[in-house]
């Protein structure tokens, strides 16, 4: 079994409304050459969890960061228009946090949970990820406000 010690949150980058699926996913993601889906986990807008890509596998989710961690994605991410939005609903919501909450106790090395925008490179050196620096908006929340209450001892810091 691989180490795990990040979990790193994902958006679908779809229009709010707009059902995905696994499989959708999964075409889309070898459409692009990958070796199918990239995400472990996909949360669909009525809080249900579907796994996707075994959690013993690497996932192809953060170029750099596959080999030590669970890719978890939710769909939407966009509001009618297109532009970045946290297009949660409030079951994707409880979801992902139960679904976070579970994966830290199963694996007690997870040190990190991001969003994938967190993974953006610092431009100033400043040490801190700021929205001018992101590659992309997603997953289109912050993650830090999401989830320190309940995970005070990872860093969930960008």
């Amino acid at each position: 079994m691989r180490q795990i010690n990040k979990i790193i949150i994902h958006c679908t980058a779809s229009r709010k409304g707009q059902p995905l699926t696994v499989a959708d996913i999964d075409q889309m993601h070898q459409t692009r050459g990958w070796n199918g889906i990239g995400y472990h986990y996909v949360v669909y807008a009525d809080g249900s969890v579907h796994k996707g890509r075994p959690v013993e596998k690497a996932g192809a989710h953060v170029s750099g960061h596959n080999a030590d961690s669970i890719g978890i994605c939710y769909v939407g991410g966009l509001d009618g228009s297109g532009n970045p939005k946290d297009t949660r609903t409030e079951a994707q919501k409880a979801a992902i946090r139960e679904l976070v909450n579970e994966l830290c106790r199963k694996y007690p090395n997870v040190v990190e949970v991001k969003g994938h925008r967190d993974y953006s490179p610092d431009l100033n050196g400043n040490g801190v990820i700021e929205p001018f620096e992101w590659l992309k908006a997603c997953p289109c929340f912050d993650v830090q406000c999401e989830f320190t209450s309940f995970l005070p001892n990872v860093n969930i810091k960008p």
